[in-house]
């Protein structure tokens, strides 16, 4: 009994789209939503307006089916996406770590070691904290030099 009650309920959108594929024959539009219906069984809001959009355009289609199709489309929900968050750089610039790495360098021009490091921070590849360490340390050697002398 519950197989006669499905099969005596009308579906528009099944008609439309049964229509719409008379009256375009070869638009791949029209063929891949009626394909999607029959798996899925609905289809999506915009693919209906699109729908709506080419089935209002046959002249042979009564006022009624398309009406009823509107009525569908605005009962279903309108969905909004969220805006993104602006993506976040992968690595933050530390401004002690550069304000060091100059610290040194104004006094040692050409100490290796803080040369890589400060490449190292321009080519924006963090420094571990075993590099933030050295620098410390490096910095410490220099502020004692400096005020021996």
């Amino acid at each position: 009994m519950k197989d006669a009650k499905s099969k005596s309920k009308i579906d528009i959108v099944n008609e439309i789209l049964e229509e719409c594929i008379l009256a375009y024959p070869v638009s791949s539009f029209i063929i891949s939503l009626y394909k999607q219906y029959l798996q899925r069984g609905s289809l999506s809001k915009k693919q209906l307006q699109g729908l709506y959009g080419k089935a209002s355009k046959i002249s042979t289609l009564p006022p009624g089916k398309l009406a009823t199709l509107e009525a569908l489309i605005k009962r279903m929900p309108t969905r909004y996406k969220s805006e993104k968050p602006a993506p976040k750089p992968l690595y933050q610039k530390d401004e002690s770590t550069i304000h060091t790495i100059n610290e040194i360098l104004t006094k040692l021009p050409q100490h290796k070691r803080v040369l890589f490091l400060k490449a190292k921070y321009d080519n924006n590849e963090p420094l571990s904290a075993a590099d933030i360490s050295d620098l410390r340390k490096i910095q410490v050697l220099v502020d004692k030099k400096a005020n021996s002398q």
